[in-house]
Protein backbone atom coordinates (compact mmCIF):
# COMPACT_ATOMS: atom_id res chain seq x y z
CA UNK A 1 0.00 0.00 0.00
CA UNK A 2 0.96 3.36 -0.55
CA UNK A 3 1.80 4.34 3.72
CA UNK A 4 4.38 1.84 3.80
CA UNK A 5 5.92 1.57 7.69
CA UNK A 6 8.56 -0.35 8.80
CA UNK A 7 6.03 -2.76 10.95
CA UNK A 8 5.34 -5.85 10.09
CA UNK A 9 2.83 -8.59 9.57
CA UNK A 10 0.38 -6.13 9.26
CA UNK A 11 -3.06 -7.35 8.66
CA UNK A 12 -6.91 -5.43 8.65
CA UNK A 13 -9.34 -7.06 9.80
CA UNK A 14 -13.27 -6.95 11.42
CA UNK A 15 -13.77 -7.55 15.11
CA UNK A 16 -17.05 -9.63 15.73
CA UNK A 17 -18.43 -6.11 17.39
CA UNK A 18 -18.46 -4.47 14.00
CA UNK A 19 -15.56 -2.28 14.38
CA UNK A 20 -12.70 -1.89 12.02
CA UNK A 21 -9.34 -2.69 13.12
CA UNK A 22 -5.46 -2.53 12.04
CA UNK A 23 -3.24 -5.34 13.87
CA UNK A 24 0.12 -4.63 14.08
CA UNK A 25 2.82 -7.03 14.82
CA UNK A 26 5.59 -5.00 16.18
CA UNK A 27 9.48 -6.28 15.31
CA UNK A 28 11.37 -7.21 18.53
CA UNK A 29 13.85 -5.20 17.99
CA UNK A 30 13.45 -1.82 17.34
CA UNK A 31 14.91 1.83 18.03
CA UNK A 32 13.73 4.92 15.94
CA UNK A 33 16.08 7.47 15.69
CA UNK A 34 14.70 10.97 14.12
CA UNK A 35 17.14 13.31 12.26
CA UNK A 36 16.56 17.06 13.10
CA UNK A 37 17.55 19.86 10.84
CA UNK A 38 18.63 22.23 13.10
CA UNK A 39 21.31 19.42 13.92
CA UNK A 40 23.60 17.20 12.30
CA UNK A 41 23.21 14.36 14.77
CA UNK A 42 20.24 12.30 15.63
CA UNK A 43 17.92 12.34 18.45
CA UNK A 44 15.67 9.60 20.05
CA UNK A 45 12.39 10.25 20.39
CA UNK A 46 12.67 9.62 24.01
CA UNK A 47 15.06 12.39 24.45
CA UNK A 48 12.40 15.38 23.48
CA UNK A 49 11.19 17.84 25.53
CA UNK A 50 8.77 20.59 25.53
CA UNK A 51 6.96 23.00 27.69
CA UNK A 52 3.37 23.66 26.39
CA UNK A 53 2.19 26.84 26.53
CA UNK A 54 -1.45 28.43 27.36
CA UNK A 55 -3.76 28.02 24.76
CA UNK A 56 -5.81 30.87 23.45
CA UNK A 57 -8.51 30.27 22.34
CA UNK A 58 -9.64 32.17 19.12
CA UNK A 59 -11.69 34.82 19.36
CA UNK A 60 -14.35 33.49 16.88
CA UNK A 61 -15.46 30.50 19.09
CA UNK A 62 -17.42 30.16 22.16
CA UNK A 63 -20.44 32.77 22.47
CA UNK A 64 -19.38 35.91 21.27
CA UNK A 65 -21.16 37.93 18.83
CA UNK A 66 -18.01 37.56 16.39
CA UNK A 67 -18.56 32.98 16.84
CA UNK A 68 -22.45 33.49 16.09
CA UNK A 69 -21.68 35.51 13.40
CA UNK A 70 -19.55 33.26 12.30
CA UNK A 71 -21.85 30.80 12.69
CA UNK A 72 -24.75 32.08 10.87
CA UNK A 73 -22.00 32.92 7.74
CA UNK A 74 -21.19 29.24 7.66
CA UNK A 75 -25.14 27.70 8.08
CA UNK A 76 -25.81 29.58 4.85
CA UNK A 77 -24.67 26.46 2.76
CA UNK A 78 -23.79 28.40 -0.59
CA UNK A 79 -21.31 30.86 1.09
CA UNK A 80 -20.26 27.50 3.27
CA UNK A 81 -18.80 26.01 0.24
CA UNK A 82 -16.87 28.94 -1.32
CA UNK A 83 -15.10 29.38 2.56
CA UNK A 84 -14.72 25.48 2.57
CA UNK A 85 -12.97 25.79 -0.88
CA UNK A 86 -10.87 29.03 -0.08
CA UNK A 87 -9.97 27.36 3.62
CA UNK A 88 -9.01 23.95 1.92
CA UNK A 89 -6.39 25.58 -0.68
CA UNK A 90 -4.78 27.87 1.85
CA UNK A 91 -4.45 24.55 4.62
CA UNK A 92 -3.04 22.67 1.66
CA UNK A 93 -0.61 25.87 0.15
CA UNK A 94 0.73 26.77 3.84
CA UNK A 95 1.25 22.94 4.14
CA UNK A 96 3.33 22.60 1.10
CA UNK A 97 5.39 25.64 1.74
CA UNK A 98 6.54 23.71 5.14
CA UNK A 99 7.61 21.42 2.59
CA UNK A 100 5.11 18.68 3.40
CA UNK A 101 4.27 17.36 -0.20
CA UNK A 102 0.43 16.98 0.32
CA UNK A 103 -0.62 16.85 -3.62
CA UNK A 104 2.17 14.50 -3.90
CA UNK A 105 1.21 12.04 -0.92
CA UNK A 106 -1.95 12.13 -1.67
CA UNK A 107 -1.94 11.02 -5.28
CA UNK A 108 0.32 8.47 -4.87
CA UNK A 109 -2.15 7.09 -2.07
CA UNK A 110 -5.00 7.16 -4.32
CA UNK A 111 -3.03 5.83 -7.20
CA UNK A 112 -2.27 2.84 -5.60
CA UNK A 113 -3.66 -0.60 -4.78
CA UNK A 114 -5.77 0.77 -1.48
CA UNK A 115 -8.98 0.25 -3.31
CA UNK A 116 -8.52 -3.74 -3.04
CA UNK A 117 -8.22 -3.59 0.78
CA UNK A 118 -11.65 -2.23 1.57
CA UNK A 119 -13.63 -5.35 0.59
CA UNK A 120 -11.81 -7.50 3.26
CA UNK A 121 -12.29 -4.84 5.83
CA UNK A 122 -16.22 -2.66 5.77
CA UNK A 123 -18.34 -3.99 7.75
CA UNK A 124 -21.64 -3.55 5.81
CA UNK A 125 -23.60 -4.23 8.79
CA UNK A 126 -21.97 -1.49 10.95
CA UNK A 127 -24.61 1.63 12.12
CA UNK A 128 -22.38 4.56 12.12
CA UNK A 129 -23.78 7.49 14.79
CA UNK A 130 -25.24 10.30 13.20
CA UNK A 131 -22.39 13.03 13.33
CA UNK A 132 -20.12 10.24 12.21
CA UNK A 133 -21.87 10.73 8.92
CA UNK A 134 -21.81 14.29 8.97
CA UNK A 135 -19.34 17.23 7.13
CA UNK A 136 -15.94 16.59 8.96
CA UNK A 137 -12.90 18.62 7.82
CA UNK A 138 -13.90 19.86 4.59
CA UNK A 139 -14.96 16.36 3.51
CA UNK A 140 -19.11 16.34 2.70
CA UNK A 141 -18.67 12.25 3.39
CA UNK A 142 -17.04 13.16 6.60
CA UNK A 143 -14.07 10.50 7.35
CA UNK A 144 -16.13 8.08 5.05
CA UNK A 145 -14.45 8.81 1.94
CA UNK A 146 -10.97 7.78 -0.04
CA UNK A 147 -10.12 11.90 -0.14
CA UNK A 148 -9.93 12.12 3.95
CA UNK A 149 -8.26 9.03 3.96
CA UNK A 150 -5.81 9.58 1.30
CA UNK A 151 -5.13 13.20 2.75
CA UNK A 152 -5.03 12.31 6.44
CA UNK A 153 -0.89 11.73 6.76
CA UNK A 154 -0.27 14.95 5.18
CA UNK A 155 -2.98 16.95 7.06
CA UNK A 156 -1.08 15.52 10.50
CA UNK A 157 2.10 16.63 9.31
CA UNK A 158 0.80 19.94 8.63
CA UNK A 159 -1.16 20.05 12.54
CA UNK A 160 2.05 18.94 14.47
CA UNK A 161 4.08 21.73 12.20
CA UNK A 162 1.11 24.80 13.14
CA UNK A 163 1.25 23.04 17.19
CA UNK A 164 4.97 23.57 17.45
CA UNK A 165 5.87 26.96 15.83
CA UNK A 166 8.96 27.67 17.17
CA UNK A 167 10.86 24.30 15.71
CA UNK A 168 12.82 24.83 12.40
CA UNK A 169 11.21 21.87 10.81
CA UNK A 170 8.24 19.50 10.19
CA UNK A 171 10.67 16.09 11.35
CA UNK A 172 11.46 18.49 14.95
CA UNK A 173 8.25 19.74 15.51
CA UNK A 174 7.13 15.63 15.06
CA UNK A 175 10.31 15.01 17.51
CA UNK A 176 8.81 17.50 19.74
CA UNK A 177 5.22 16.11 20.00
CA UNK A 178 5.31 12.51 19.54
CA UNK A 179 8.10 12.50 22.19
CA UNK A 180 6.31 13.64 25.39
CA UNK A 181 3.55 12.27 23.91
CA UNK A 182 5.20 8.50 23.89
CA UNK A 183 7.23 9.67 27.18
CA UNK A 184 4.26 10.20 28.96
CA UNK A 185 2.30 6.91 28.19
CA UNK A 186 5.93 4.83 29.16
CA UNK A 187 5.84 7.35 32.74
CA UNK A 188 2.41 6.18 32.94
CA UNK A 189 3.22 2.41 32.58
CA UNK A 190 6.14 2.68 34.90
CA UNK A 191 4.01 4.36 37.70
CA UNK A 192 0.88 2.20 37.85
CA UNK A 193 2.52 -1.36 36.25
CA UNK A 194 4.44 -3.67 38.10
CA UNK A 195 6.96 -4.63 35.17
CA UNK A 196 8.21 -2.35 32.53
CA UNK A 197 7.20 -4.71 29.45
CA UNK A 198 4.26 -3.68 27.94
CA UNK A 199 2.63 -6.31 26.31
CA UNK A 200 -0.61 -5.11 24.09
CA UNK A 201 -1.47 -1.82 22.84
CA UNK A 202 -4.79 -0.43 22.00
CA UNK A 203 -5.08 2.84 19.92
CA UNK A 204 -8.10 3.81 19.84
CA UNK A 205 -9.27 6.24 16.80
CA UNK A 206 -5.99 5.53 14.85
CA UNK A 207 -6.84 7.03 11.68
CA UNK A 208 -4.51 5.50 8.95
CA UNK A 209 -2.23 4.34 11.84
CA UNK A 210 0.65 7.32 11.79
CA UNK A 211 0.28 7.05 15.77
CA UNK A 212 0.70 3.47 15.54
CA UNK A 213 3.54 3.39 14.06
CA UNK A 214 5.28 5.67 16.51
CA UNK A 215 3.61 3.61 19.74
CA UNK A 216 5.40 0.21 17.91
CA UNK A 217 8.62 2.35 17.36
CA UNK A 218 8.72 3.10 21.07
CA UNK A 219 7.75 -0.07 22.55
CA UNK A 220 9.31 -2.97 20.09
CA UNK A 221 7.99 -6.18 21.87
CA UNK A 222 4.48 -5.07 22.21
CA UNK A 223 1.74 -5.96 19.86
CA UNK A 224 -0.16 -2.61 19.11
CA UNK A 225 -3.60 -3.01 17.67
CA UNK A 226 -5.17 0.17 15.81
CA UNK A 227 -8.61 0.67 15.91
CA UNK A 228 -10.81 3.18 13.65
CA UNK A 229 -14.54 3.09 12.48
CA UNK A 230 -13.75 4.31 9.03
CA UNK A 231 -13.09 1.63 6.97
CA UNK A 232 -11.36 4.23 3.80
CA UNK A 233 -8.79 4.68 6.97
CA UNK A 234 -7.72 1.57 7.29
CA UNK A 235 -7.16 0.71 3.91
CA UNK A 236 -4.77 2.78 3.63
CA UNK A 237 -2.71 2.36 6.90
CA UNK A 238 1.01 1.31 7.08
CA UNK A 239 1.39 -2.23 5.31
Amino acid sequence: MALCSQLQNLSSLISPHGITTTTTKAPTRRHVVVHAAASDTTTSLQASSYEEGKLVRPKWTGETPLSRMVRALISFKPLYSILKLGARQVFISTAEKNNIPWREMTKEILESQVYKELDSIQNQSLVYPDYYLNPFHAYDEGNLTWLAAAEAEAATKSMVRRAIPTASSVEEATQIMRGNWLNAIEQHHLQHSQTSMIGDILDIGCSVGVSSRFLADKFPTANVIGLDMSPYFSSCGPA
